[in-house]
């Protein structure tokens, strides 16, 4: 009698389920008062005729999180790109120009290219065909041996398969040789459908499977078409492939592989949205593209290559596969250019692979562009005025953007997902050919080079400064209690609580404007900071100039929480950020700088949404009430809802004192009417900075208070006849 373990009691079971196979006895306990109630009971019982052995394609069914990473979207996206990536892999090889991707109304997806075509003749050690080899054997291809790929996105050969596995229904055409072949696969199994819908009936083959000839091809004339269902047994109902993500990354890979064209069909909606991607200058457009501001240096391409020896198991002739030591090599192209922003963009990639979280050669990468920098600022520290100061990473980074590429064969990757490169030998072959391409940029004796490699360094020491300064701000900026000396502004007004949620500080325009707010403000979380008029435009002021200028200095010693790189959210010393700035065009110009200075130095602030801009009133309305009745006061916010209340009131038949009173700005209203209107939590509307999408903003920002005249000229002569003076700030 085997041993009884009772291993659980479900409430909410309406049948006993333990697991798969023979694995496990199921018992049921007898008929008891509660119908829901059942006790499962498990033998203990375990050997060798427990075990399961997946083949083939099961494996992957059972498990596909193992291969694709999950079963939503982000899942049906990866299966995608598995099968775009084999006519990439051919495109890098130098085999077709064009791929065409189709996401068809039915739900399936095509991928087609012009690329030399899968194999279809027999593969000897299975006796099947290459086409059926491919899409229904794991870890089979073309990328293992060396011979027919030079470089390729992975070696892991489970692509073409294990989409095959999770689809419902999946149909190749290869055109080889003047003929058309064709084969079609139910959940991996090879087969003949009867009509051409996935629900049509499925014959699968018995004794042998055939690769069809279904018709002929142009002369000449090679590539691989494949149409797939996603199996809906496997993927979660929600999924579905994204346009936006397929069009990102498609971009991405017309960038790195120049004269390809990918063009996607979106057949899903009700109108054909077709998009079409072709680069022809390869990474340099790449780096373009992907930065954020304006150019200090032009866009440098580094090239290079360099060998070096691994073993490896190579597939002989008779089959077999014997560890061999061989020579690889390794090519490394790099675009590169600094602007200037401190944020830092890298795109790194292996065989047109991205390697979102780096690897070896972005190591190496960083360490030649160290080595050569911190070289050339010890060449020149005298004329920098360095000082003992030491260069760190984030001072070089700041404000680069780089694209890197290598291509070697076979890469190693950590894990399928391929986001970290493995490849030892990457690093040094990288760090060389920066160490020596960029180097010999720094020693060109060419004007424009010089200038240009001049501006760098400057900036690279700027960073540097900015970061000690930073720092130094960071450690003596903490709130101080009245028995610390202060190294806050003297004409900061603060508050005496020390919640931060609850603090609020009001940046206002001017002493006058200060006065009021003094007597208007609960100075229990209140605090004022004024400024004198126009502050620093920082889009146009480098870093240095910036920490220098007194009032932008003195808002950032305020905040308490550090500039750029160093800002730190968790030590802002108030909750709310208000600017309060007169309602005319002079106020708005003031909230543009300050918004700037806050987008360039402070942005998650803003990203956090704790940065408001104040709406003072435009108008007060006296409305003279009958008899001893006291009159009221009614405060309105643009001409637009004046003009409503006055013919409300005329209507009405109600009578207002004239003339209306039109504040010009906020030193015109006594303490009591700037409190209830703008100050005070009870009455007031605070408008909230957002930045939905700071790409779009920081173009915005570069536009209207960048260095560049002529598109901020265009810009307001074609916008003229939009904008009225009363929709500036609305």
């Amino acid at each position: 009698m085997p041993h009884l373990t009772i291993i659980s009691l479900s409430a909410y079971a309406h049948r006993a389920h333990v697991g798969p196979g023979p694995l496990c006895a199921r018992v049921s306990s007898p008929p008891c008062p509660h119908p829901r109630i059942r006790l499962e009971i498990v033998t203990a019982e375990y050997s060798a005729h427990h075990l399961q052995v997946l083949e083939g394609l099961e494996a992957v069914r059972k498990r596909p999180g193992m291969y694709i990473g999950s079963t939503d979207s982000r899942g049906l996206m990866h299966c995608l790109w598995e099968i775009i990536d084999n006519s990439v892999d051919e495109a890098l090889g130098g085999y077709g120009s064009r791929i065409d991707i189709v996401l068809h109304a039915d739900g399936s997806v095509e991928v087609r290219d012009r690329a030399r075509g899968i194999p279809v003749d027999v593969e000897p050690r299975t006796g099947l065909t290459g086409v059926e080899v491919v899409f229904t054997k794991l870890h089979a291809g073309g990328k293992f041996g060396g011979g027919s790929y030079a470089a390729s996105g992975g070696l892991h050969g489970v692509g073409a398969s294990v989409v095959n596995a999770l689809s419902e229904r999946l149909d190749v055409e290869v055109d080889r040789a003047g003929k058309t072949y064709a084969m079609s696969f139910h959940r991996g199994e090879p087969g003949l459908f009867a009509g051409d819908t996935p629900d049509s009936e499925f014959t699968p083959f018995e004794r042998a499977s055939e690769l069809r000839v279904v018709g002929k091809a142009p002369r000449g004339t090679t590539g691989t078409r494949i149409r797939y269902w996603a199996d809906r047994q496997i993927f979660t109902k929600d999924a579905a492939f994204h346009l936006e993500e397929l069009v990102q990354r498609a971009r991405q890979t017309a960038f790195l592989v120049p004269g390809l064209e990918i063009v996607i069909v979106d057949e899903r909606g009700e109108e054909r949205v077709e998009t079409s991607y072709r680069f022809d200058g390869g990474i340099s457009e790449f780096a373009e593209f992907l930065a954020p501001d304006a150019p200090i240096t032009d866009t440098w391409r580094l090239t290079g290559s360099g060998t070096f020896t691994e073993t490896v198991p190579v597939l002989q002739a008779n089959g077999a596969m014997v560890p061999t030591e061989v020579e690889r090599s390794c090519e490394v192209d790099i675009a590169l250019r600094w602007g200037t922003s401190y944020e830092t963009v890298t795109r790194s990639f292996v065989n047109i692979i991205a390697t979102p979280k780096g690897g070896t050669h972005q190591q190496g990468f960083e360490q030649g562009l160290m080595k050569v920098i911190r070289s050339q600022v010890e060449q020149n520290a005298r004329r920098l005025k360095v000082g003992n100061d030491k260069l760190e990473k984030d001072d070089i980074l700041a404000g680069l953007t780089a694209v890197l590429t290598v291509r070697l064969p076979e890469p190693q990757f950590e894990g399928q997902t391929k986001e970290i490169l493995g490849t030892p030998a990457v690093r040094q072959i990288v760090a060389s050919v920066v160490n020596r391409e960029l180097g010999a940029l720094f020693s060109s004796t060419r004007r424009d080079d010089k200038a240009q490699t001049g501006q760098l360094l400057e900036k690279v020491v700027s960073e540097m400064k900015a970061r000690i300064s930073a720092r130094t701000h960071k450690e003596t900026q903490r709130r101080k209690t009245a028995l610390e000396s202060s190294s806050l502004p003297a004409k900061l007004a603060d508050c005496r609580s020390n919640d931060v949620a609850e603090s609020e500080l009001f940046i206002v325009e001017g002493d006058s404007a200060l006065g009021t707010a003094k007597h208007a403000r609960n100075s229990e979380y209140q605090a004022l900071l004024p400024i004198r008029g126009k502050i620093l435009n920082v889009q146009k002021a480098s870093v240095s100039d910036m920490l220098s200028n007194a009032e932008c200095a003195a808002i950032i010693q305020v905040i308490g929480a550090g500039s750029g790189r160093s800002f730190d959210l968790s030590a802002a010393r108030y909750g709310k950020v208000i600017l309060m700035s007169d309602a005319d065009v002079d106020g708005a110009h003031i909230r543009t700088l300050l918004l700037t200075l806050f987008f360039r130095y402070m942005r998650p602030l803003i990203e956090e949404g704790r940065v408001f801009a104040a709406v003072p009133p435009l108008h007060r309305v006296v409305v003279v009430n009958p008899g001893s009745k006291p009159n009221e006061t009614i405060y309105t916010y643009s001409e637009a809802e004046l003009h409503a209340l006055l013919a409300k009131l005329r209507k009405s038949g109600r009578k207002w004192q004239e003339p209306v009173q039109r504040y010009k700005g906020l030193g015109e209203m006594d303490a009591d009417q700037l409190a209830t209107t703008t100050m005070d939590r009870a009455g007031r509307t605070l408008r909230r900075v957002r930045v939905e999408d700071a790409d779009a903003a920081n173009a915005v920002f570069e536009l209207l208070m960048g260095n560049e005249v002529a598109p901020r000229r265009d810009f307001i002569v074609t916008s003229s006849d939009r904008l009225s003076r009363e929709a500036i700030d609305a």
